[in-house]
């Protein structure tokens, strides 16, 4: 094959894998990554058409994300508890994605849990489930946002901006536990540590 039939196959797959993306930062992204593609391919072979029509996809895509940057979303949040209806609710709905990223999560099995719903624009996305040790270390069970508000917004809420929250209750760090690597990548993208004894074994300071 060709580099340039190669490059031509490449902004195809590129382009179809935006369109099964639910989080429009993502989708806009590798959308714009295979329009440039199709850009080179089409002056390569002369294609005019196909130039203009990705050309103008590119500049589309420069602009929503230019604009996605800029936006500011107001976050908060509100506590809960797992007899709330709209816990049950969430969990339930959510449950098969829960369990991709959290294999074996069970609230019936939790002792003491802290729960609460992360709002972005009042909008609940996520939900931030832990327990203490009783040592300082805050033992997070969940910490879930939906596919569509997944990014490192959430997280930066959580983690950095309400830290006040957990230190007021005397908590040095986050601890949690995973074997799924795409959750992992996460963990450690979010500042947490890895133990050399154990892989599954996250920490975090709290700031």
């Amino acid at each position: 094959m060709e580099p340039l039939e190669l490059i031509g196959y490449l902004a195809s797959l590129l382009v179809a894998a935006s369109l099964t993306m639910s989080n429009i930062w993502k989708l806009r992204w590798i959308n714009l990554t295979g329009a440039l593609m199709f850009v080179i391919y089409a002056l390569s072979v002369h294609a005019y058409p196909v130039f203009a029509v990705n050309g103008f996809i590119v500049i589309v895509d420069i602009y929503y994300l230019l604009q996605l940057s800029k936006k500011k979303d107001y976050f908060t949040h509100i506590s809960t508890s797992m007899s709330d209806p709209l816990m049950k609710k969430f969990l339930s709905f959510y449950e098969n994605d829960i369990q991709k990223y959290f294999p074996g999560f069970e609230p019936g099995s939790l002792k003491t849990p802290e729960c609460f719903f992360i709002l972005r624009n009042l909008i609940p996305v996520g939900l931030f489930i832990y327990e203490s040790d009783g040592e300082g270390r805050a033992i997070v069970k969940l910490d879930y946002v939906i596919p569509e508000y997944r990014d490192f917004k959430n997280a930066n809420f959580v983690y950095t901006s309400k830290s006040d929250l957990f230190k007021e209750k005397r908590f040095r760090s986050f601890v949690t536990q995973s074997s799924v690597k795409e959750h992992q990548q996460y963990l450690k993208k979010i500042g947490f540590r890895q133990s050399a004894a154990d892989s599954t074994l996250f920490e975090r300071k709290i700031d």
